[in-house]
């Protein structure tokens, strides 16, 4: 129904929040199935990470069998534009975004940019309409609404129960659950001269029990696009608030015995076309672009603190790199190859070459009708109201760094591990009938801290964002809850547009090289 006295600026069947991969997938598919949608992006540009230096979609860690739908077609229209005649998962930002806005046009999908959601008004157990902050701060109101977004702002507006903790071992049964130190420590000293923890140092080893829980999310980073290429490179600016005490702990590894270490074990750099090199936290690393204990904060800051750990997060990027090219602890060959790296010219040319997006991995998770946990993507793989199949590597980056004595530190919060092939429930794209009967959140779905490591990749999100646009869609059609709207109807609809639901006959459902994914570019 519609709530006529609302007093809404704009009226439409259903209203997507967040113009990432997922919300794309949603608004694109909503609108196909017929119903009037709008695509509200906080941000001037549609596609978040992927259209902000995350330039793959992760496959070469995936069973190519589970890739179709609407993420299908998106690769698919990347190998028509680079002209090769097959799906393209390794891409540049700025042609992933012109695909998107196309399927967008062609789809009829009205976008709002730059606004966010600001207050959410309900009636009963719906949601009645939004206040958007923006250049004109209109009032959306929708039938249906799907929070696509990395952060679920839409859905923890709206009143809906969720988390961003790490749960411990206990809580849902996972070996893999809570506080996970690395195997090893690093020789490196992780106090200041007076005796003090240095930044990225979050504590002592002492203080932390393996398993437990707490409130915390992996680390986040930038994926600046770089080039060695004279025609494109553009030098790195040094930060204004440089400073060289971020990078301390890496200094003393390098006079510790780090001395012969080579670029590739500090940065991941991924070639990608045109001279451009995708760079990335490279997890084996003693430090890396990862900002490890900066990123606690966002998942539940409002705009001021999340515009606090962002320009937090740029000046040690920017920073990581100008340490790199410029302090003397860094090795020459180190010093050298960096010195002759630039940020592409071909990307981000209104945000000054640099990603305009910081890579948030991981935070608010909701508490749905179901919680997927690490059984469900390892074990009890199978569901009835399955919507999709994912099949990614549990991936969690590091959490944070911990000091071990007065020469060592420890590394802790990384899972690294070969996927399944594992059906995604309907049920955990919906919230509890009680709390909200109106919304769908495909991108900060039901999950726990360890089975979201394996749903958190912009492919599997386009998956779910497929699913609950076609969901929506019939909820308005019925006038129906979402979490009424018939599973087998919606299954047959996802089947027909090529999503793949199913476990399919020969193929591998454990991922191992050379029966699954592709090989990276």
């Amino acid at each position: 129904m519609q709530f006529k006295d609302s007093g809404a600026d704009l009226f439409f069947d259903v209203v997507v929040y967040g113009g990432e991969p997922c919300g794309i997938a949603a608004a694109v598919a909503s609108a196909r199935s017929g119903a009037r949608t709008l695509l509200i992006e906080p941000t001037s540009h549609v596609g978040g990470m992927n259209t902000s230096g995350l330039n793959t979609a992760e496959t070469e860690h995936m069973l190519a069998w589970t890739i179709g739908g609407i993420a299908g077609e998106v690769y698919r229209r990347l190998g028509d534009v680079y002209g090769t005649g097959q799906p393209e998962f390794f891409f540049e930002s700025g042609v992933i975004e012109r695909v998107f806005l196309d399927m967008l046009r062609e789809a009829g999908v009205e976008v709002l940019f730059s606004h966010r959601v600001a207050r959410v008004e309900r009636a009963g157990t719906a949601i009645r309409w939004l206040e958007l902050a923006g250049s004109e701060v209109p009032v959306v109101e929708g039938k249906v609404y799907i929070d696509a977004g990395y952060e679920g702002d839409l859905m923890a507006m709206a009143g809906v129960e969720h988390t961003w903790s790490r749960e411990c071992r206990e809580e849902f049964d996972e070996e893999a659950a809570g506080i996970r130190f690395d195997s090893e420590s690093r020789s490196a000293r992780p106090l200041d001269v007076t005796g003090r923890l240095l930044p990225g140092i979050s504590g002592w080893r002492r203080d932390f029990v393996e398993g437990a829980g707490d409130e915390k999310v992996m680390c986040c980073n930038f994926r600046p696009i770089l080039t060695r290429d004279p025609e494109w490179r553009v030098p790195i600016p040094r930060p204004d608030r440089y400073n060289p005490e971020s990078y301390r702990i890496l200094a003393n590894w390098f006079s510790s015995g780090g001395v012969n270490a080579e670029l590739s074990l500090v940065v991941d750099l991924y070639r990608r076309p045109n001279a451009k090199l995708e760079a990335n936290n490279r997890q084996a690393s003693i430090v890396s672009l990862g900002h490890l204990g900066a990123q606690f904060g966002w998942p539940d800051g409002g705009p001021a603190e999340r515009a606090r750990i962002f320009a937090d997060h740029l000046d040690y990027t920017l920073g990581f790199f100008h340490f790199l090219a410029h302090d003397p602890v860094v090795p020459a060959r180190i010093r050298n190859e960096v010195g002759g790296l630039g940020l592409h010219s071909g990307e981000f040319a209104d945000n000054g070459f640099f990603p305009p997006r910081l890579y948030v991995r991981e935070a608010r998770r909701m508490r749905g009708a179901v919680v997927v946990t690490q059984h469900d993507v390892t074990t009890c793989r199978q569901k009835a109201d399955s919507i999709a199949v994912g099949s990614h590597f549990i991936d969690c980056h590091h959490v944070q760094r911990l000091a071990v004595s007065e020469s060592e530190f420890i590394n802790e919060g990384r899972i690294w591990r070969p996927g399944c092939a594992y059906q995604i429930p309907y049920r955990a794209l919906t919230p509890k009938s009680l709390q909200c009967t109106n919304l769908l959140v495909p991108g900060a779905a039901s999950f726990s801290h360890v089975a979201y490591s394996t749903y958190r990749l912009e492919s599997v999100w386009m998956f779910a964002g497929h699913a609950a646009g076609v969901a929506a869609a019939l909820a308005c059609g019925a006038a129906s809850h979402v979490q009424n709207v018939p599973v087998p109807q919606l299954q047959g609809l996802l089947r027909s547009q090529g999503q793949v639901i199913d476990f399919l006959p020969g193929c591998p459902e454990r991922y191992s090289h050379g029966d699954g994914g592709w090989a990276p570019a």
